[in-house]
């Protein structure tokens, strides 16, 4: 990697480390469309960029997450609870993800994916529809269910899972900040399940290109993690001094643009083949 380069990333890890502290989203869903343009300009293979963006994008949340929950947990606002019911499906659905799933699917699918969940994610946050107030979480069976079920998204998209948890649990009557300082910590096991994944399914595919364990290319990820570990609690501070509306208003507008440039990269890639 050049100069040029490497500053991008320092700079990409500490937008998105403090996005992640703020919104409880692990910070993928930011880092997967500019990994994309960046690993784009620097000539990686059209066949391997979005599977690089993704994986390389997920593995960062493991750092990412331990700084965030770190703030969020001295706040007492992190439903412990609901990590322990969840995560155990959380990591089924993220091996099964990211070991097997993942490698078959084409950049065109991925990208196309990517953009259609995450825009309906921002149109279910933007809407603001109140849940009924007898709703709660469901048991421990209910929520490891639904922990697979965002493991296994998560890992096709490389976030830390925010973007499902974070309204799932809002749609259970879970408090806002409740539920951001929540999904924060899921990002761990989320990104440890799949990043094992995209290592082991990844081995062949990515065997030829310097930097790459995996799928995962290791010299972004250090860059990124260097700056993103250092403001993640600045973004979880200033998640609780933020209103709700703010929050959920801000959540929303940063999943349509990213979802927006990802339809173009699925329309680019189509057009290319």
């Amino acid at each position: 990697m050049d100069i040029t380069m490497v500053l991008c990333l320092l700079a990409l890890g500490a937008v998105v480390g403090f996005a992640a502290g703020l919104l409880g989203i692990g910070g993928g869903m930011l880092l997967v469309p500019f990994l994309t343009m960046l690993f784009t300009w620097q000539g990686m293979p059209s066949d391997l960029v979005v599977h690089a963006a993704i994986a390389t994008s997920m593995t960062s949340i493991l750092f990412t997450s331990i700084s965030s929950v770190r703030a969020h947990h001295q706040r007492g606002t992190i439903r412990w609870g609901i990590v322990a019911a969840m995560a155990p499906g959380i990591i089924v659905g993220g091996l099964l993800s990211g070991g097997a799933v993942f490698a078959a699917l084409n950049t065109l699918w991925l990208s196309l994916f990517f953009a259609l969940f995450v825009g309906y994610s921002g149109w279910n946050m933007l809407r603001n529809k109140k849940p009924k107030p007898s709703r709660q979480m469901p048991g421990v069976v209910g929520t490891s269910a639904a922990g697979a079920g965002i493991g296994f998204l998560s890992g096709l998209v490389g976030a830390g899972g925010g973007f499902l948890s974070v309204p799932f649990m809002v749609w259970c009557n879970v408090a806002l900040h409740n539920a951001v300082s929540t999904s924060a910590a899921l990002g761990f096991p989320i990104a440890l399940a799949n990043s094992v994944g995209y290592v082991v399914s990844g081995l062949s595919e990515g065997a030829s290109q310097p930097g790459m364990i995996g799928f995962i290319y290791w010299p972004a990820l250090v860059a990124l993690v260097c700056t993103s570990v250092l403001t993640a609690p600045l973004g979880a501070r200033m998640a609780h001094r933020l209103p709700v509306a703010t929050l959920k208003r801000v959540f929303a507008c940063l999943l349509f643009a990213l979802a927006a440039y990802m339809l173009v990269k699925a329309w680019q890639t189509y057009a290319a083949g």
